[in-house]
């Protein structure tokens, strides 16, 4: 028998096996879990808990075309359906059965009536039944140039129409005093803030329409902390002063007020979207008119920052006429883009997400924006809440909050 002598060294354990005993302990747990099914032993008397989401219904010009998701923890079989409580024919694809998170298309030929209510009910194997209702029948427009065309020029109206005229304000604030121009930029942090909140709103209002399994609200905090904490790396790659080699600060946060409106103006241009599609035309009309007198104040949001004075711009500096309309298109053609995706594909999950990382890139602007009146009332010995920059802050929020009245039904 071989025996260690006790100044001999151990030799360690390999490296990959350090790594590779806890995931193959993790590994058997998640095995052992799959196969006791613990959880069946816990609800064996208790009837399935089934959870059926309407995705989207479109209405064609021979039925109805549902989406529904299972949301619950067991698959769902889906055996009948009925339309304003009257037994239907339907087709479902790939099957009757949904696995859990499992997508199906229904399509129903129905002779819908036009600008009449409808619901549509699902009745699964197990008798529970799910609703879906369609306030008003419109036929869903269908992709094509024409109705790309027409989504464009709307989302063009809402967001970059708007800020482009915002911006012509430009020329008049830069004559404007040092404490008038910090009274701006306390107006843009008014409206900011209210940009927050209703952006906040809309998100937690989206979340709900999403299957509990999906974790709606959840989902909206994690991307808006995510989008908060990529800003700040990106910010973190900036010199402290910005006085030489780098982008201006004033200049980086007209780009981020930018940044963060443009998703702002996502989310707007879904709502348009989504209520030409479900055919509430005169609340798709309201919506134009109402967003587009309420963008034209994030036009001087976004050229606050700009006016001379501000930190890390030079003497006479000028911004290009490149500048402008780059800041214009990022402000205000993700309106395009969200007119498309609501009038087309509009999804709860994909707005949820959108509207997230809007919450976080507002969030960010806020700071920034706060940041220069703080270091320009730190140069001059000034407290940063002063009456002017109050005054400044209570005037954005009004403007924005009588702004969203029209558009409020």
């Amino acid at each position: 028998m071989k025996v260690r002598s006790p100044s001999s060294p151990r030799r360690p354990f390999p490296h990959w096996l350090t790594w590779l005993v806890p995931v193959a302990a993790l590994a058997g747990l998640l095995v052992l879990l799959a196969v006791a099914d613990l959880p069946q032993a816990l609800r064996a008397d208790l009837p399935p808990l089934e959870i059926l989401s309407f995705e989207r219904i479109d209405l064609t010009d021979s039925g109805f075309r549902a989406v529904v998701v299972n949301g619950g923890p067991v698959p769902v079989t889906i055996a009948q359906v009925t339309v304003d409580d009257a037994f239907w024919s339907f087709t479902i694809d790939p099957g009757p059965t949904l696995p859990r998170l499992g997508r199906a298309t229904i399509t129903i030929p129905y002779p819908w009536v036009f600008s009449e209510p409808h619901r549509l009910r699902l009745l699964t194997s197990t008798g529970l039944t799910f609703d879906g209702e369609v306030q008003v029948a419109v036929e869903t427009p269908t992709p094509g140039l024409d109705q790309l065309v027409a989504y464009a020029l709307v989302g063009g109206f809402v967001g970059i129409v708007p800020v482009a005229l915002g911006l012509l304000f430009y020329p008049a604030m830069r004559r404007l005093g040092r404490k008038a121009l910090n009274a701006i930029l306390a107006l843009t942090v008014g409206m900011l803030a209210f940009l927050l909140i209703d952006t906040g709103q809309e998100a937690l209002e989206v979340a709900g329409h999403l299957p509990g399994v999906l974790q709606g609200v959840a989902l909206v905090l994690l991307s808006a902390l995510l989008t908060w904490l990529a800003l700040l790396a990106v910010a973190s790659r900036r010199r402290p002063t910005e006085t030489s080699g780098g982008m201006p600060l004033g200049l980086y946060v007209a780009w981020m007020i930018a940044f963060g409106i443009g998703l702002h103006n996502l989310g707007e241009g879904m709502a348009i979207g989504a209520a030409f599609t479900l055919g509430e035309a005169g609340l798709g009309s309201f919506l134009i008119v109402g967003f587009t007198l309420h963008n034209i104040t994030e036009g001087v949001g976004i050229a606050a920052p700009l006016t001379p004075g501000r930190t890390g711009l030079p003497p006479g500096f000028r911004p290009g006429l490149r500048t402008f309309v780059g800041l214009t298109l990022l402000a205000g053609a993700p309106a395009i883009v969200g007119a498309w995706v609501g009038g087309f594909a509009f999804s709860f999950l994909v707005a949820a997400v959108a509207l997230g990382v809007g919450l976080g890139a507002i969030w960010q602007v806020i700071i920034e924006v706060g940041r220069l009146l703080r270091d320009d009332a730190a140069r001059h010995s000034e407290a940063v809440v002063t009456w002017p920059n109050l005054l400044g802050f209570a005037a954005g929020t009004a403007v924005m909050y009588v702004t969203a009245l029209l558009v409020t039904v």
